[in-house]
Parts: structure tokens; C-alpha cells; sequence
């Protein structure tokens, strides 16, 4: 027994070793599961978030008794085709065309504003409306939505539309996504005269790192970085593109009013407050007390309409 005492006992400290061993391994064999499944799952999201199914048009201009044709341009810079509306002006015509952009997973209705709506105000005071269905949205050609880098395109197509109708003046209206994508296209297209912005946010990066989980269902952690990660060698996008912050020194001195409610759950009304502090000489803000995301008319209708359209008589006359 003395004998095998000294073989036995170099086994005994073997063991712990060996356990050891197979814990170790079996973490890295968890965690290495753990970053594929969330990876997996993040890769979906981002896809699906990039892929949203198109909204059906449910109504027409023609339900709210007014006139329209139905116009097709192409997406400035590539073959895709946009469709939409061209809304005329009721008698009085202050030759200026409002074009409408709509935010994400919308079409050009944006019926929960309602623009329909909206536009009806416009037209009876004079104003031309243009209402188009972004990329993959609505009638629009293509498959992919990128959150404004490919839809500022799509809007300048249609501000080509519209420019190639007349010689009248262009205002911009747009809705969180197409706010911000609004921004966009005026920077680079000196024909807007003005822009209104209705909740959008300054910089996609910087927004979707904070609040992208809105958006996903999913936690902050560790999904957001790892969507943030996958989306752009999966789908060829560049959120850092997507930069309303930088664009509002190439829009100046031109007007651009921002209105975002406090109680917008899904992109704070900072985002517009970052940009405003950056001219508050040209741009306006109104931040409105009552309103979640894009519910500011809904709520306080005649304050809304009064706002747009001292915006756009001033911008009319300055011309």
C-alpha cells in the first residue's frame, strides 16, 4: 500500500486539472455559441429591418374629392422607378410645388400623420403636391430601404419631375425618415427653397447606437453592435452617409423648420434641436408640448398649419 501511495497521489492532482480543462472548454464552446446565435439573429433583424415589406396604397386623392394624375420619374442617378401624385393647385396658384417625403415603412399616403390631409390644406391654398413612394415602398421600384442614403436619390428624381413641369418655386415636407432625407436632398439641390421637418434625426449612426433597439424589439446589448456590424457588408450600406447634421451647413441660409414633440418616444426631439442650435438664425424650431412620434398634427392641428404655412407664404414672398 506504502508502495503506490506516491502513483496515486500525482492522479489525485491530476483531477482538478482536468476538470478545470473541461470547464474551460466548454465555456469557449458556449460563448463561441452564444456570439453565432446573436450574430445569427442580429444578421436577420438586419435584414429584415433593411427588407421591410412595401405598405399598400388603401386610398387616392381622389376619396378626398381632389384632382390628381398619377406621375413616374426615375430615382436621380439610377434606373429605379418611382411612382406617385401630382395634386394641382385649387384656382389661386402660388407657383409653388410642395413635394412630400414619407418615413420608413410607409408610402406616400403616411396615413397615420394624415399627409392625404395635409396636402388637402396645401392644394386649397394655392400650393402644388407632389406625393411619391420612396424605394421598396408603396408602387416604388426596388428591394432594399437604406433610411435615406438611396432614398435622398429617389427625392431629387422628383424634384427633376417637378422642375421639367414648371419653373415655380420647391419646398420640401418631410416625415422622420423623409425629414432627415429631406435635409439631404437640399443640401445638394439649390432649387429647394425651404424645407419643413416633421421628427427627424441628425445622423443615422449616432441614432440607431442609441435607439436602434426601438426598432429591433431586441436589448441594446448585445444586439445593437452587432446589427451596426452585419448591416453593412450584408446589404452594401453606409449609415455614416446618412449625416442631416453636416448637411444643414450646405441647406443655410435657406430656412428649415423643424417640428418635433417632446413626448416622441422614437427619436427625441434633440435630434432637431441638435440641428437648429446650428443656424438658429434661418431655422426654426417648434417643439411641440403634446405629440408622439409624428403625432404633433394630430394634435394640434391649427398651431401646425398655421406654423407651415407662415413658413411657406414668407418663403413665397421672398421670391
Amino acid at each position: 500500500m506504502d508502495q503506490g501511495s506516491p502513483q496515486i497521489e500525482p492522479l489525485l492532482k491530476q483531477r482538478p486539472k482536468k476538470r478545470f480543462k473541461i470547464l474551460l472548454y466548454a465555456l469557449i464552446i458556449i460563448l463561441i455559441l452564444s456570439i453565432v446565435v446573436t450574430a445569427g439573429i442580429s444578421g436577420y433583424i438586419g435584414w429584415q429591418l433593411t427588407h421591410p415589406p412595401t405598405r399598400p396604397l388603401e386610398t387616392t386623392p381622389a376619396k378626398m374629392q381632389l384632382a390628381y394624375e398619377d406621375i413616374e420619374f426615375k430615382s436621380r442617378g439610377d434606373e429605379l422607378k418611382m411612382k406617385g401624385w401630382y395634386i394641382p393647385p385649387k384656382e389661386e396658384d402660388k407657383q409653388m410645388t410642395v413635394i412630400i417625403a414619407h418615413g420608413y415603412k410607409q408610402n406616400r399616403v403616411q396615413a397615420d400623420v394624415p399627409a392625404l390631409e395635409i396636402a388637402d390644406k396645401l392644394v386649397d391654398s394655392g400650393y402644388g403636391v407632389v406625393m411619391f413612394d420612396f424605394r421598396n415602398s408603396g408602387e416604388s421600384e426596388g428591394k432594399v430601404t437604406s433610411v435615406g442614403q438611396f432614398e435622398k436619390n429617389d427625392l431629387l428624381g422628383a424634384i427633376d419631375w417637378v422642375k421639367a413641369q414648371s419653373n415655380g418655386q420647391i419646398a420640401l415636407l418631410g416625415f422622420s425618415m423623409g425629414a432627415t432625407t429631406s435635409i439631404l436632398a437640399a443640401a445638394e439641390e439649390p432649387e429647394v427653397g425651404g424645407v419643413l421637418v416633421d421628427s427627424p434625426f441628425s445622423k443615422l449612426r449616432t441614432y440607431l447606437e442609441d435607439n436602434l433597439s426601438v426598432w429591433s424589439d431586441l436589448p441594446k446589448y448585445p444586439f445593437t453592435p452587432f446589427i451596426m456590424a452585419i448591416i453593412p457588408p450584408l446589404t452594401g450600406l453606409s449609415v455614416d452617409e446618412v449625416d442631416a447634421l453636416a448637411a444643414v451647413d450646405n441647406v443655410y441660409p435657406r430656412p428649415i423648420l423643424f417640428i418635433h414633440g417632446e413626448e416622441d418616444t422614437k427619436i427625441p426631439f434633440s435630434e432637431s434641436e441638435k440641428m437648429w442650435k446650428k443656424h438658429p438664425d434661418a431655422f426654426d424650431f417648434w417643439k411641440a408640448p403634446k405629440g408622439d412620434h409624428m403625432k404633433v398634427y394630430q394634435y394640434q392641428k391649427e398651431l401646425y398649419l398655421d406654423k407651415m404655412f407662415t413658413f411657406l407664404d414668407n418663403l413665397s414672398s421672398e421670391h
